[in-house]
């Protein structure tokens, strides 16, 4: 069997700024922008892409999301994942910028399985 999850493919943080939020991962930490723009903007941590995504309403806790890139189709990972116990409360989901799978840990943290568009 393999495994399931083969990467970490994102890691995203909700915002409630945009613009200052670019303003201190570039300004203060020095961090390169990759994209930026009123909802979404990508920043990099050596090879790791973070999200700033500026659509969710922070609660002011802050909170990031890993999303995961699986091996194979997305859907076959969720069912795999469903056989084990896990829970996809908002199912599958398609946009623009991928397919989606949000899940949580037993802690409560936000994970996601992730694909990205075809």
């Amino acid at each position: 069997m393999t495994t399931t999850i083969k990467q970490i493919d994102a890691i995203w943080l909700p915002v409630s700024d945009m613009n200052r939020a670019i303003a201190f991962y570039r300004d203060t930490l020095g961090l390169d922008i990759l994209e930026h723009d009123g909802d979404w903007s990508e920043v990099t941590a050596g090879d790791q892409r973070i999200g700033l995504n500026a659509s969710e309403s922070p609660s002011g806790d802050g909170g990031a999301v890993i999303a995961f890139g699986v091996n194979g189709e997305i859907a076959d990972a969720v069912d795999e994942l469903k056989e084990k116990g896990v829970e996809f409360p908002g199912g599958l989901t398609e946009h623009p910028w991928g397919k989606i799978a949000p899940f949580k840990d037993p802690d409560g943290n936000d994970l996601q399985l992730y694909a990205p568009p075809t």
